[in-house]
């Protein structure tokens, strides 16, 4: 045994004292500084309002390309077919997946904000380019690639910050960052016919490029991470996490319920039309779908906290699929839609409202980067082929056109929450992961 004086211990305490964790972030002299553990409020508020406007002007956007499908199918591009306008808007959700696994690594490398400042002017600039399009390759490569490469860019480096900031309240925060989707769909559901309508296809194109533009470069300039205390690995695709049964189990969840998902979203106002409601019925229940979001994601994830995330994300899967039988598919009028597009629009993306607050309670706080990379990236064939299945199982010559895409899109749903009610009993067996 090495024998060490009073002094000696004394000296070693003081140095061990001097070497516990205290890390301060400080970008600039108008930044925050970031110490400790999970604060669950301050400046992470702002964080939260900051990535709800990107969500607002990302995903709410594109939850609206169903009034532009409606208005492709009957009017613009004579030599391309539904199946190609079905493939646009889902590269919007695929492409942005996709590049899940660069954007991580580059975000590791580089930092969020150049990664997320590329994406706001590809997102941008995608609109922009679509409202010149004299044929469908071009839409293909502008509405499609574009638009979904700089949503990718922007939403990746985002998704994992807020669940730095948050413990105890993190389903809240994220239900309220969620929501912001809700508010662009519901402005952006309610301005884009009547833009169409009374300025043309391409205005409405090129002002909705000019507002994500500004709306999402103030947002990423206020998102600020607590990458320095947290220190996640950020691996691009992180293979050993797919050796964890409950981290297979939520994948593949996201991988089921992203079929009825996209089904569900992209389908809405052309069934409108194929039972006989006018264009500005369809693109309102788009509106009515995302107001739905609005109200019911911070409600959700208040309860989420509360009642359980895994828990109440396995009920809300069961009860989409639920309503989409019950409601959605006896509905044939405008009244009955309204309140389909209501109450599915608060649960049908329990998937973007909890990924990241569930990915924490599988694999750990510090894996959460890591994991939602690989949840990205097994989504990406859902939501590039769920419509195209869709309008695949669609006869447009039949008394009820749709119902077989409604058939499927509520089965997804129900085999989807399986997988989670498995994940919850498998939980239950084992202590929590959400750790540093």
């Amino acid at each position: 045994m090495i024998g060490l004086s009073r002094t000696d211990i004394h000296d070693d305490a003081k140095q061990s004292s001097l070497q516990l964790p205290s890390v301060e972030l400080q970008e600039n002299v108008h930044t925050p500084v970031v110490t400790g553990s999970p604060p669950d409020g301050g400046y992470g508020w702002v964080v939260a309002g900051a990535v709800s406007t990107l969500n607002c002007f990302t995903w709410g956007v594109a939850a609206t390309y169903g009034v532009y499908l409606a208005y492709y199918l009957t009017s613009e591009f004579p030599e391309a077919t539904s199946l190609d306008y079905a493939f646009i808007g889902s590269l919007n959700f695929s492409v942005a997946m996709a590049v899940a696994p660069p954007a991580t690594i580059l975000t590791r490398r580089f930092g969020k904000r150049p990664v997320m400042i590329t994406g706001v002017f590809a997102q941008a600039g995608g609109f922009i380019a679509a409202s010149f399009a004299k044929r469908i390759w071009q839409l293909y490569l502008s509405q499609g690639a574009l638009i979904g490469l700089g949503i990718g860019l922007m939403f990746i480096p985002s998704t994992a910050v807020l669940s730095q900031w948050f413990e105890k309240k993190r389903s809240l925060a994220q239900g309220i960052a969620s929501a912001g989707s809700g508010i662009g769909g519901l402005i952006f559901g309610f301005a884009t016919q009547p833009m169409i309508t009374n300025i043309s296809l391409g205005w409405a194109l090129r002002i909705t490029g000019i507002i994500v533009f500004v709306t999402n470069m103030v947002a990423v300039l206020l998102i600020r991470d607590r990458n320095a205390i947290v220190r996640p690995p950020q691996l691009g695709f992180a293979i050993y996490l797919l050796r964890r049964y409950e981290v297979l189990l939520l994948l593949l969840w996201g991988f089921i319920v992203m079929l009825g998902y996209m089904t569900l979203l992209y389908s809405l106002s052309d069934f409108a039309l194929s039972i006989g409601l006018s264009r500005s019925q369809a693109s309102s229940l788009t509106a009515f779908l995302n107001l739905g979001t609005l109200i019911g994601r911070p409600v959700i994830g208040l309860a989420s906290d509360r009642f359980g995330r895994i828990d109440l994300a396995a009920w809300l899967t069961l009860v989409c699929s639920l309503s989409i039988f019950c409601i959605w598919i006896p509905s044939v009028t405008y009244g009955p839609l309204v309140f389909f597009s209501l109450v599915s629009g608060a649960i049908l993306g329990t998937f973007w409202m909890t990924i990241a607050p569930l990915s924490a309670e599988v694999a750990g706080l510090r894996e959460v980067p890591s994991l939602l990379s690989l949840a990205w990236t097994t989504i990406i064939l859902p939501v590039t082929f769920a419509e195209v299945i869709a309008l695949n199982l669609r006869r447009p010559n039949a008394s009820r056109p749709y119902l077989y895409p409604q058939i499927f899109a509520g089965l997804a749903y129900c085999v989807a929450a399986g997988f989670l009610f498995e994940l919850r009993r498998v939980k239950r067996r084992k202590p929590s992961s959400d750790t540093l």
